[in-house]
């Protein structure tokens, strides 16, 4: 229904009567069949270069050779009386393991080649400004901090008015809040920014009465009702934040490329004052930039989606990427099921369909927050694991690009590696200081059906340690070392010795925390197996401080397997070079605890893992910043805030 809100009339602000949705203009959103292949007519025909086979061949090759290196390597130090089943297995999980990590580097060390001999201006990109084209900003919400959301918005929107460009950017709020009380904010919300709008700006809010398929339907509804009136559309999150800079530049570069269906942006974190937050942004700035290079060229016209932050031909994702149901369980309990990360398969279908999918790192100023707590990142990322599991059944589709099915199953691998890794650490546990101090009888020659393995003994147990944390580590000193290439100087983070602690800090607590998240992402994979369906809550963005109480209930097991390493150590049947495993496991409540300490309460604090953004703020943040604050004095509830101060 339209709703016209008339704005109250205040001193030097225009009083406006504006309606809070447009016209519609239906544009039909056939669904997709995935047991048929299926290509859009429309599209124009793509042929892959030499070169593009030639990238992916220089980034795979070297991680398959150094993984079937390793093969080779386990199974001669294994198989001195014959390989075993069991052998088979773990020297399987140490290749599946291995070769990610391996990919990794070389996928960094791509990234930095290209930086050193393409320093001016990537291959297939563009600055120059096309056709001009009606854009929709899109930024679903449900149940999220309106002023948070509007506050981003506004500011957006503000700065794409003040630019020279050809192109119309029209911003809407869609909103599946379920809660009133927060629906009401969100009303009030939109007549204050609009109060305060340049002439010839508008943000439209519109709030679904229910939210059926949850962000896929929101996004649905839209293009099926006002779509046809909009020649592309930039899919943004609720925690989004993005210069009118980079929203020009995407939109310049669809206007370019008639192959292009997608493009997606690099997001950078940015907004974290906790020391998790900070841990994952210093992270994505200072070794992200080069990774995502290198991802981009492999990808090259089969990139990825990750739902935000992209543009899209609207017309392309209302004909090419309508989600089906999938088919869950078995004979009569079998139910049609949402697909939850939708963003992966509707980059499948659209290059399924013959429009290229792209990935465009170089363009800057594209944004988004992280999860502030542990605890906050767990409870995304078992709804996360869920979806990504989910895309095990879709791999076999008909049609999908090979590449498209390498991004969904690369998605799926990133958690069931932790339960991978999880079973290897049990085993070198178990397998203790050799064959007189050892939890299991692996080594007992009286029996003919254990293994005859070699003894762990101290140097093969510290070359292990070595390779596997010198190759889990070397994208981030690779990254470290080149981050002149990024065009990212010392200074900007602080000087070349805050730089330097604050690498070291990153490194450090990130080792600390892996084995957590090891057995966090193990518990979230059997989870999903076992059918716990995880509910979708909204992000708590600011994060806070978790009771005792809460703590032990989400790191129960990780306490209790540190203890367990712990009393294995001190009676000599687990290796002391599980020390640092152990020690985070056993450590993983105050760990949790210390994750949402807030850095920029604390001087000591303040330049910790800092970032470009934050010692030389862009203008677009600085005005979402200030308009938050606003908007919060206007809409919060009491005084005293439950939620951290910004």
């Amino acid at each position: 229904m339209n709703v016209l809100i008339d704005l109250p009339n205040k001193e030097n602000v225009r009083r406006v009567t504006q309606p809070l949705m447009p016209p519609e203009r239906p544009l039909p959103r056939p669904i997709q069949k995935l047991n048929r292949p299926y290509r859009d007519s429309r599209a124009p025909e793509m042929k892959q270069g030499l070169g593009v086979t030639l990238w992916r061949l220089a980034i795979f090759l070297p991680a398959v050779v150094l993984t079937g290196a390793l093969i080779a390597t386990f199974a001669d130090w294994f198989g001195s009386g014959g390989l075993r089943a069991l052998e088979v297995i773990l020297i399987s999980l140490i290749a599946l393991t291995f070769f990610w990590i391996a990919l990794s580097v070389s996928t960094v060390v791509a990234g930095i080649t290209l930086r050193l001999f393409s320093r001016v201006q990537q291959d297939g990109t563009t600055t120059a400004e096309g056709d001009p084209l009606r854009v929709a900003l899109l930024v679903p919400a449900y149940n999220e901090v309106p002023w948070d959301v509007f506050g981003n918005a506004a500011a957006m929107v503000e700065e794409l008015h003040g630019m020279d460009h050809s192109h119309q950017f029209d911003l809407f709020i869609l909103s599946d809040t379920r809660d009133e009380a927060i629906a009401e904010q969100e009303r009030r919300a939109l007549a204050e920014v609009r109060s305060g709008l340049p002439e010839g700006t508008t943000i439209y809010y519109r709030r679904r009465e229910e939210n059926t398929d949850r962000k896929v339907g929101n996004l649905a509804d839209w293009v099926e009702r006002w779509g046809g009136d909009y020649d592309a559309m930039l899919v943004l999150d609720a925690d989004s934040l993005m210069t009118g800079d980079a929203i020009v530049e995407l939109t310049n570069e669809l206007s370019c490329d008639p192959s292009a269906g997608l493009i997606q942006s690099f997001p950078k974190l940015f907004g974290a004052h906790s020391l998790f937050g900070r841990i994952q942004q210093f992270s994505s700035v200072v070794y992200g930039s080069l990774l995502a290079e290198g991802l981009a060229k492999w990808s090259d016209r089969e990139g990825n989606y990750w739902g935000h932050n992209a543009i899209i031909r609207t017309e392309v994702f209302a004909s090419c990427a309508g989600l089906p149901k999938i088919e869950s369980g078995w004979g009569r309990r079998s139910k049609s099921k949402l697909i939850l990360s939708h963003d992966f398969v509707e980059a499948g279908l659209i290059r399924r369909a013959g429009w290229s999918v792209r990935f465009l790192p170089h363009i800057s100023g594209s944004y988004e927050e992280t999860p502030a707590t542990l605890i906050d990142y767990v409870i995304r990322d078992r709804r996360w694991c869920q979806g990504n599991l989910q895309h095990l059944n879709i791999l076999a589709s008909s049609g999908f690009h090979a590449v498209s099915r390498f991004h969904m199953f690369q998605g799926a691998m990133a958690y069931l590696l932790s339960p991978a890794w999880f079973v290897l650490l049990l085993f070198w546990a178990l397998l203790g200081n050799g064959q007189e101090n050892s939890v299991i009888t692996y080594f007992n020659p009286e029996n003919p059906l254990v293994p005859n393995w070699p003894e762990m003994d101290t140097p093969n147990n510290f070359l292990i340690l070595l390779f596997m944390y010198g190759m889990l580590l070397a994208p981030k000193f690779l990254g470290v070392c080149s981050l002149w290439l990024t065009g990212v100087h010392p200074r900007q983070l602080g000087g070349v010795g805050q730089m330097i602690l604050s690498f070291i800090t990153e490194v450090s607590l990130s080792i600390a925390y892996a084995p957590v998240m090891m057995v966090q992402q193990t518990i979230a994979v059997v989870r999903t197996l076992l059918g716990v369906q995880e509910s979708w809550q909204p992000q708590q963005r600011a994060g806070g401080r978790y009771t005792l109480g809460t703590l032990v209930k989400f790191h129960w097991l990780e306490t209790c397997l540190g203890l367990l390493m712990t009393a294995g150590m001190i009676y000599g049947v687990v290796t002391l070079w599980l020390i640092p495993i152990g020690g985070s496991l056993l450590m993983a409540i105050p760990l949790s605890a210390l994750s949402g300490v807030n850095l920029r309460d604390r001087v000591w604090g303040r330049m910790q893992m800092s970032t470009p953004e934050e010692n030389d703020e862009p203008e677009v943040m600085r005005m979402a910043r200030m308009k938050r604050l606003w908007l919060r004095s206007i809409l919060e509830p009491s005084p005293v805030s439950k939620i951290a101060a910004e």
